[in-house]
């Protein structure tokens, strides 16, 4: 495998899969490296984050003839019954951003007691390949909502979730930490593990 390409635009989700593949050998280039329009967008319809990863790593790789790599991700949360969910991007509407996103959160979550704002960050990656092959991992990770905002590392919801066994959030964990613990960490393992089991080897 010479390179994956990354179905992202976002530099901040590429950074955190590079981190972590390249110690696998796995090097990650950007889609308009790869040939890919930049107008080319994906929409993401589906119901379910499995839905959405392989949505886009069908659709980059249709455009640009390599492997491909994706990843849909979000937070759920327990009290609200799985939301956003799919729509963690959006969920202060289609030109919402993180910082209108969180305030929706704060406020839904305003009343609600410390103990039942239990949450999980759930990262699916889908890696497909020019043959028809299709890898797809699903990493968790679990933590709680805190009231205020903490911390100025990392991006979206980072600032309000604090993992299980932190008392600190994930944007005031520095990015090696984080890549440990991650949704994503978690679910590039599982891709590991299936590469391995395909006969891929460690780079």
């Amino acid at each position: 495998m010479a390179y994956i390409v990354a179905a992202s635009k976002n530099k901040h989700k590429i950074e955190e899969i590079e981190a972590i593949t390249k110690k696998y050998g796995m090097e990650v280039i950007a889609r308009d490296k790869a040939g890919v329009p930049d107008e080319l967008e994906i929409e993401e319809d589906g119901e379910t984050f499995e839905e959405n990863s392989l949505k886009k790593a069908r659709g980059i790789l249709e455009a640009c003839g390599q492997p491909t790599i994706a990843d849909d991700s979000g937070l759920m949360v327990d009290w609200l019954g799985g939301a956003p969910g799919v729509y963690s991007a959006r969920f202060a509407g289609e030109d919402g951003n993180d910082a209108k996103n969180n305030e929706k959160l704060m406020y839904l979550l305003k009343d609600v007691p410390a103990a039942e704002k239990t949450a999980r960050f759930v990262s699916v990656i889908t890696l497909a390949f020019p043959d028809g092959q299709v890898i797809v991992a699903r990493g968790e990770c679990p933590g709680r909502i805190i009231e205020e905002p903490a911390g100025e590392n990392g991006f979206g919801y980072d600032p309000l979730f604090v993992p299980n066994g932190y008392d600190r959030t994930f944007a005031q964990l520095t990015a090696e930490e984080k890549n440990q613990i991650s949704h994503r960490a978690h679910a590039l393992k599982e891709l590991e593990r299936q590469l391995k089991e395909m006969g891929y080897q460690k780079g």
